[in-house]
């Protein structure tokens, strides 16, 4: 079998998973009818939260009470979630991407998007590694979740960094807890008055987007303004998660460092070729080059969506299951110090970037 039939066939679960994918199905199930139900019961007053928080916070619970007990028995399954399930989810994220929705908020948008994500992967790496010591793994996880599309960029930079589950979730926490303050504070600066002598209605919805850290904190507060502008919102996110798939293959190729023969540097081609391409990022683009150009009808692409939901909701689960709070707690507050500083880069660092665009 060629290297290439047995990775397709690694995506298929084996006997020893089953008991472990079993479990981990039925939790992430739970905190999505939970996720639902909070909403109902709370008339809405319950934003941002996400099945995702939730499936990673009961994770944790249960991995620190009840999982060890049995983790003999279903760690093989638990990690086929975290590895391959994880994967395809990131794939088929492109179901809920188009490149019809670039085109519709043009040019301005794209450069934000890019100048934020730059600036804001490369402080933060900077600051991380420089400044406050945090681990390397540490630091390029919450720089792809700040500077992307929050957990998810996480999990997809995972395989890449090649990090430990207790960093991914230190990175995952940073995104829930500066990101949901960033869901409620924009609204409230904007409603005070102190964003309008600066940025329009619509290049609120730009700044949004291309600076607050999940889709869903994006939509609340896009929407909280008016559904124009939470529409600008949500699609410049969405052209901020397009840009995942080269970030990806362009961290890979930073993180090789290549063999050096004679003690020389090694060369850029010798760099090239040990890069380990993230082959689900080419998967990723092509999905959402074929949900732009294939007339899918609504109920395929509704299911497609809701796929996704539930596969990026067991591999959070997943996680949760394997981490630790010792190895947390080991890590200090200073992860936790330099997701404080970028958000606060991102709420000013990006505003200006915005501005400045605006006036282009």
């Amino acid at each position: 079998m060629n290297a290439f039939a047995q990775s397709v066939a690694s995506y298929f679960p084996k006997g020893r998973h089953l008991v472990g994918l079993i479990v981990v199905l039925i939790g992430s199930l739970f905190c999505l009818w939970l996720n639902t139900s909070l909403d109902t019961w709370t008339n809405g007053r319950i934003v941002g939260l996400s099945s995702l928080t939730l499936a990673i916070l009961m994770g944790m619970v249960l991995g620190n009470t009840i999982y060890p007990k049995v983790a003999e028995r279903l760690n093989e399954g638990v990690n086929f979630a975290k590895g391959q399930i994880l994967r395809l989810a990131i794939m088929f994220y492109g179901f809920k991407l188009t490149f019809t929705q670039v085109a519709s908020v043009g040019l301005p948008a794209i450069m934000s998007d890019a100048l934020v994500l730059t600036s804001t992967f490369l402080l933060t790496y900077w600051l991380g590694t420089r400044w406050l010591k945090v681990d390397k793994q540490t630091t390029l996880l919450i720089g792809s979740g700040a500077s992307i599309c929050g957990a998810a960029a996480v999990i997809a930079a995972e395989p890449v960094v090649k990090a430990e589950a207790h960093k991914v979730t230190i990175a995952v926490a940073t995104v829930v807890v500066f990101g949901t303050i960033a869901m409620l504070l924009y609204p409230f600066l904007y409603h005070l008055g102190w964003l309008q002598p600066w940025l329009s209605a619509q290049d609120y919805g730009v700044y949004t987007g291309s600076t607050i850290h999940e889709v869903a904190q994006v939509v609340v507060a896009g929407n909280t303004i008016s559904p124009e502008v939470g529409d600008t919102a949500v699609v410049t996110k969405m052209i901020r998660v397009m840009m995942l798939a080269p970030f990806l293959l362009i961290l890979s190729f930073a993180l090789t460092k290549g063999g050096s023969e004679n003690g020389q540097k090694p060369s850029f081609m010798n760099r090239v070729q040990q890069v380990k391409v993230p082959w689900f990022a080419f998967i990723f683009i092509l999905i959402v080059l074929l949900h732009t150009w294939l007339n899918m009808s609504e109920g395929l692409e509704n299911a497609m969506v809701m796929l996704d939901d539930l596969l990026l909701t067991m591999a959070m689960f997943a996680l949760g299951l394997t981490t630790h709070l010792s190895a947390i707690k080991q890590a200090g507050v200073k992860p936790l110090i330099l997701g404080a500083i970028m958000f606060g880069w991102l709420i000013i660092g990006g505003g200006l970037i915005n501005v400045g665009i605006s006036f282009l």
